[in-house]
């Protein structure tokens, strides 16, 4: 009886003592991760059962990685490129961590049935660019939204994608290709926006009337789509100019853990796992062989390279600023009607503007074309004022009458540069005073020297009495044929502005190139 009983009890001991020892087997890492991988989550009972490693997820958007990270072993972002540049840029640069691709997906558009049949008819050709999301952006027909930029991967992503293919360089964006006048028309597009893209369809699915669009990855825009919507699935657009693709790799942050950073990436990168993830997030597998749906079975298109230097990405969030701002631009443009300018100055002159209003069907005058709720003067002088008209955009409707204004125009003798300046920072001081908030720029486009008016002195002395917002505006000045090009580089200079060379390229591309950009 008594070995009985010690046989028992040394059952239960083992047995004890076994329990122990798989516990004490699991290895728990803690994981800070975006939002978006919340999907993940029901995979990783499977993957603390196989390997014996459990992640702690904690979701926060972040685009760089931000903040302190001592508390956290792995990272697993929607991607680690702004963190590297950042790592890179140090005072003393640190060594990147170890890091592996686990899914993919590419930032898309996706649109309303509805608006995508009018992107689509207003589109050249049969494929949709970003040059033609901007422009529809800009004239209304396009009401979209995106993470934040400052705070998401995916919302940094898609400014990216947008901006590259605005250069049009088809290489990396450099700082010298972030010019502000190309993202203004898109900007004006957005009317919703979130901390990250997870939050962003959480909000479209609250109010889809805010939004006909939504910039998102493709994983993500297919399971809204497989869910349902209350306006139906969204066409996903695949922009032919280019994407970034995010490859949500998973990082060690804390080198000690490598042996279970190494079980966890091997069981994610399995086939047999890669499908799961296909099936449950509608992600890219990494693998060729790896199965999937026919809405990820085509490829992904044209991938467009991260920029290289972090310089880059803060200017392109400087002048994106908070995309919940709604305020639009004002330019004043001072167009010089005097009698030099009859004939082909003028014509190209008038077909500048029918071109900034939309008839330009080139990808450049799509990014850089008058927008809804942007602000435009035009005063047309010769030896004075002759006339001028201030519209908000709203619709085709002002546009074809400023068109009209600059069409119908009569000209003047002499020619009166400084006094029409003194006018147009006239019309900026009240601007800046009725709303702090909007950016003032002014347009100078002149053929030919001042003979008349206020001398380039008495100007300088009026602008110096300004308030200190008037001051700031900068002046833009256009050369073109005889125009004084030292005093006009002198006005560019005292206001913060610069000289653009039209007769080095055309006064549309000159006002391109300066339109609303500091």
């Amino acid at each position: 009886m008594r070995r009985r009983a010690l046989a028992v009890c040394l059952a239960l001991l083992a047995t004890a003592l076994t329990g122990c020892t798989r516990g004490s087997d699991t290895t728990t890492l803690r994981v800070l991760a975006s939002p978006e991988l919340a999907d993940v989550e029901p995979l990783l009972d499977e993957l603390k059962d196989d390997t014996g490693v459990e992640l702690d997820l904690d979701f926060k958007a972040t685009a760089d990685l931000s903040g302190p990270l001592g508390s956290y072993d792995l990272a697993w972002p929607a991607s680690d490129r702004s963190y590297l540049l950042r790592l890179r840029e140090r005072a003393r640069p640190t060594a990147p961590p170890e890091s592996t691709a686990i899914m993919r997906s590419p930032v898309v558009v996706g649109l309303t049935r509805a608006t995508a049949e009018r992107v689509r008819a207003a589109a050249r050709g049969s494929r949709v660019t970003w040059a033609d999301i901007a422009d529809a952006a800009a004239d209304g027909t396009v009401r979209f939204g995106m993470a934040d930029p400052r705070r998401s991967d995916t919302g940094r992503a898609a400014l990216v994608g947008v901006a590259t293919a605005a250069a049009g360089t088809g290489g990396v964006l450099r700082e010298r290709d972030v010019s502000c006048d190309r993202l203004r028309g898109f900007r004006s597009g957005q009317t919703l926006t979130a901390a990250s893209s997870r939050a962003l369809i959480d909000a479209y699915v609250r109010s889809p009337d805010k939004a006909n669009a939504l910039i998102a990855h493709e994983a993500e825009l297919l399971s809204l789509n497989a869910a349902g919507t209350p306006r139906g699935p969204l066409e996903i657009v695949h922009p032919a100019d280019g994407m970034v693709l995010s490859d949500f790799p998973l990082m060690l942050l804390d080198a000690k853990e490598h042996e279970a950073y190494r079980k966890v990436v091997d069981w994610l990168r399995r086939d047999d796992v890669q499908k799961k993830l296909v099936e449950r997030t509608w992600r890219r597998p990494v693998g060729a062989d790896v199965p999937r749906p026919p809405q990820l079975r085509s490829a992904i298109g044209n991938a467009l390279s991260y920029p290289d230097q972090l310089s880059v990405i803060r200017r392109l969030m400087d002048d994106y600023g908070d995309p919940a701002r709604r305020t639009g631009d004002h330019v004043v443009f001072l167009l010089d009607f005097s009698t030099s300018m009859r004939g082909g100055r003028m014509a190209d002159l008038r077909a500048a503007f029918a071109g900034l209003s939309g008839a330009d069907p080139t990808a450049a005058g799509k990014f850089a074309r008058f927008y809804r709720g942007e602000r435009l003067t035009v005063v047309r002088f010769a030896g004075r004022v002759l006339e001028e008209r201030t519209v908000t955009v709203r619709g085709d409707g002002d546009l074809r009458g400023l068109n009209s204004f600059v069409a119908d125009g009569r000209f003047g003798d002499a020619t009166a540069v400084w006094s029409a300046l003194d006018r147009g920072y006239d019309r900026a001081a009240a601007s800046v005073e009725d709303d702090p908030g909007r950016r003032v720029s002014i347009v100078l486009m002149t053929d030919g020297e001042s003979n008349s008016g206020l001398s380039y002195g008495q100007f300088a002395r009026r602008h110096s009495e300004r308030g200190a917002a008037a001051r700031s505006v900068p002046t833009f000045p256009v050369h073109l044929g005889e125009a004084d090009a030292k005093a006009l580089r002198r006005a560019a200079e005292a206001t913060g502005g610069r000289v653009v060379d039209a007769g080095s390229s055309s006064l549309s591309q000159a006002f391109k190139e300066i339109r609303g950009c500091r």
